[in-house]
């Protein structure tokens, strides 16, 4: 059997009612009729609402689109909005790969207040007089960039002994935690008036794992007066920009087939990385697992497609002209991205 043919061998729910977008509780509340569920693959890139968590918006759309298999590639606070990528079906098995990636986040800091939790639903902790100028708001933003050591904040998910620090926090305990070493790219300062120096927003490009609200306490106290985040939005994760991300209302308008329409395909989660191409024989056996040898150079991190340049067969890496697979697509999911 030739390369070629051992290749292409293995090559409606109704729409919720409006209350649930203000209300996110109303929408777990509503009665469910049991829909046949179905294999779904793709990345809809949502704009979170202000007030979901991030698992109740993948079940709410899991179930719009009647998925079998669903997950998201990493959390945003309830009172975060902007980008937040979900994964259905083959587009889970990247879904680490955006939860690793750079992030962007316009972030808007209250300056001379401190809250409980860092954040606006925190009381207020502490008050001081705001007086800085422009170059010393510039100053604070840049003592923050380039490597730094954050110490996680009790309000985060993080786990200790099996519970989230926001746990502990709720039933008003304090445990210890490890600082942890992130990389912060960039801070530009979107608007500050020295009539109004309360009021800060900053643009921040930064690792997985940086938390933004303790920056902005940091930030606050480098400049003397403390400070709270009182709102954040996420604008890009990796190559996947806020800009191409649908609204859960318009979801909620959609008919089915405008809602599988928004999928974009798993690829989208990779596309950052460099494209090789493999020929009918190289990617049947790489397919199976097998490593293939070629005059590639070293690369950590490749999208490998097939023979037509289109059809993504996995995630691999690149070592001493060796391809090695990372994830591999399975037969049935390579059937169902080719002819969707």
């Amino acid at each position: 059997m030739t390369g070629l043919r051992r290749f292409e061998q293995i090559t409606d729910g109704g729409t919720p009612r409006a209350a649930e977008l203000a209300d996110p509780a109303t929408a777990q509340a509503q009665p469910r009729r049991r829909l046949p569920r179905r294999a779904v693959h793709g990345v809809l890139l949502l704009d979170k609402p202000l007030g979901w968590t991030s698992n109740d918006l993948l079940q709410k759309v899991k179930n719009l689109l009647r998925a079998e298999k669903a997950g998201h590639t990493g959390t945003l606070d309830p009172l975060a909005t902007g980008l937040l990528p979900l994964c259905f079906g083959a587009a889970t098995k990247f879904s680490q790969v955006s939860l690793e990636a750079d992030k962007t986040y316009r972030a808007m800091l209250r300056l001379g207040q401190r809250t409980e939790g860092g954040d606006r639903e925190g009381a207020v902790i502490e008050e001081r007089p705001v007086s800085c100028n422009r170059s010393q708001v510039e100053a604070a933003c840049a003592a923050f960039t380039g490597a730094i050591s954050q110490l996680p904040p009790m309000h985060s998910a993080l786990k200790v002994k099996g519970k989230a620090l926001y746990e502990y926090a709720r039933a008003g305990q304090s445990v210890e935690r490890q600082p942890r070493q992130v990389l912060i790219h960039r801070i530009d300062i979107l608007a500050w008036d020295p009539a109004h120096p309360e009021e800060l927003t900053i643009d921040v490009c930064c690792s997985k794992g940086t938390y933004i609200r303790t920056l902005a306490e940091d930030i606050g106290e480098r400049l003397g007066c403390g400070a709270h985040l009182c709102a954040l939005q996420r604008s890009a994760s990796g190559p996947l920009r806020l800009a191409d991300a649908v609204r859960l209302e318009q979801l909620l308008d959609m008919d089915e087939d405008a809602r599988m329409a928004c999928l974009q395909p798993p690829d989208v989660l990779l596309a950052d990385r460099p494209a090789l191409n493999l020929g009918p024989d190289d990617a049947a056996r790489f397919l199976s697992g097998l490593r293939r040898r070629g005059d590639w150079p070293d690369q950590a991190a490749v999208r490998v497609y097939g023979p037509d340049g289109r059809t993504l067969l996995g995630s691999a890496h690149v070592q001493h002209g060796e391809l090695i697979a990372d994830r591999l697509l399975s037969p049935p999911e390579i059937q169902a991205l080719t002819f969707s």
